[in-house]
């Protein structure tokens, strides 16, 4: 009875594991094989057929090519960003305290929320950003002489000009920011709390042996701050890889499916045809795991830290 002891703490774990994990992706494996109606009702198997018309969608590489994108350049740009923040907030500053309490905030809030806010101020004929951009660019024009066009800016509000989630070269990189803004949050606290298990003697023997700010942040802090990095960064690879609401949100992966992902086409082909979803699924989780085995073999993860 001893032995079976350990089943009674073990056991509730890998119940809900099996419950939330892996029926639902054995359920999503099965859809994949089948010919649904789309009000769920399963006609026949018809494996390969969904894979074969996922494949041959006009716009499938391209999403796929866009999703890889999507996902290195948030997680870059976060991992750069929250590094340089969490250094920041590692010192010792008048209102600190304020400082990482304001950083909580784009955390705190709901991605739908915040996504729909950047909507609102990127409205091409109301948006607080696009009026800056017009006010700046009839400055621009007044003092300087220079027409705003020439250097990108818009003067008039309304036309497909001022419409910047309209057109698939300026709405990508607003998603990309939006994507960022919500990411940083968390990441910056987890490195921070890195930052915190670092010992203060360890600095101290580098200052003793003459070594430069720089010297010691490439050669302590950043090989100390590894798991704490790599954690964050692969969380967040993961949820930026699934992201749905700030795109769907701010254009539903519009104008066409230039500024879709893959999780975005999903959602969108379970309209017409839920077994190639359910395919599309399959292909999103086996993205997935070759994104997260390459990058732990980049990021040499089990090394240990001399």
């Amino acid at each position: 009875m001893k032995k079976l002891e350990p089943l009674a703490w073990v056991g509730p774990a890998v119940l809900l594991i099996a419950a939330v994990v892996i029926w639902p992706v054995i359920e999503m494996v099965r859809s994949s094989f089948l010919q649904i109606s789309r009000f769920g009702v399963v006609r026949e198997v018809n494996f390969p057929a969904n894979y074969d018309k996922l494949f041959a969608e006009k716009d499938f590489a391209d999403i796929m090519v866009r999703s890889v994108v999507w996902v290195v350049a948030i997680v870059l740009l976060t991992v750069v960003i929250s590094l340089a923040l969490a250094q920041l907030f590692n010192q010792r500053f008048p209102g600190r305290k304020v400082a990482r309490w304001a950083l909580i905030a784009p955390w705190a809030a709901s991605v739908l929320m915040t996504a729909i806010v950047f909507k609102w101020m990127l409205d091409p004929e109301v948006g607080v950003i696009n009026l800056i951009r017009r006010d700046l660019g009839t400055f621009v024009q007044k003092v300087f002489g220079i027409e705003p066009s020439s250097l990108g800016l818009l003067s008039t509000m309304g036309g497909d000009a001022a419409d910047q989630l309209g057109q698939a070269g300026t709405a990508m990189p607003w998603l990309i920011f939006v994507g960022v803004f919500v990411s940083v949050p968390f990441t910056t606290y987890a490195l921070l709390a890195g930052l915190a298990t670092i010992p203060a003697d360890v600095y101290e023997a580098a200052r003793m042996d003459g070594a430069s700010k720089m010297r010691t942040y490439w050669s302590i802090t950043l090989p100390l701050l590894r798991p704490a990095l790599t954690v964050a960064a692969l969380i967040n690879m993961m949820n930026v890889f699934n992201s749905f609401p700030i795109i769907w949100a701010m254009t539903r992966g519009q104008p066409g499916y230039d500024t879709a992902t893959s999780t975005i086409f999903m959602y969108v082909l379970k309209n017409a045809n839920l077994g190639e979803s359910a395919a599309m699924s399959v292909v999103n989780f086996g993205m997935v795991i070759v994104l997260t085995v390459i990058f732990l073999r980049v990021s040499r993860w089990n090394r240990e830290v001399a």
